[in-house]
């Protein structure tokens, strides 16, 4: 494998275009990330643009991780909180793909946008994830804290319904 590189992504046809396969590929294997399957290319471009623009504006930070020239995950660091919140970030499309797995890519991403988080003055990080299938391992390996469990929070990207996880990371400490 050669060297993963991490970057904050910028808006461009390309890097919209990398964004939405990433988006479209999870969807399609069942990962919930808010959209249901068959996700097609023009609304996962149209998300991204709008994601994109909101990185622009400083409200959030989209990480790519590259293997070469091939963008394989991101993540998104949510910044723009409530004025009642502005020590927390949440963690948001953490996504790899599935030829990308098991290398550590996911690992990376997070501790960077942690990083990130915390040079941004954020004492505290939440996040969520699907009960079935979701990321619960990866984030408590990280030190996130379970607070707790909703029952039947979204539906599956193929049908059906998932509970949602929620966790939390005091950070920059």
């Amino acid at each position: 494998m050669s060297a993963i590189e991490i970057n904050a992504l910028r808006s461009s046809p390309e890097i919209r275009e990398w964004l939405s396969e990433i988006l479209i590929e999870t969807v399609a294997h069942g990962g919930s990330v808010s959209f249901m399957h068959p996700l097609q290319a023009k609304a996962a471009d149209a998300f991204w643009d709008d994601a994109l623009a909101a990185a622009g504006r400083e409200e959030r930070i989209i990480l790519g991780a590259w293997d070469g020239d091939v963008l394989a995950a991101t993540v998104t660091l949510l910044l723009d909180c409530p004025p009642n919140q502005p020590h927390r970030a949440e963690i948001a499309k953490m996504m790899t793909r599935r030829s990308h797995r098991g290398r550590g890519i996911a690992t990376a991403l997070m501790r960077t946008a942690e990083q990130l988080a915390v040079r941004r003055n954020r004492t505290l990080l939440v996040l969520d994830t699907a009960t079935d299938g979701g990321a619960s391992g990866l984030y408590e390996k990280l030190g996130f804290t379970l607070a707790g469990e909703i029952p039947d929070y979204a539906f599956k990207p193929h049908g059906g319904l998932s509970g949602a996880l929620f966790y939390w990371k005091r950070i920059g400490g």
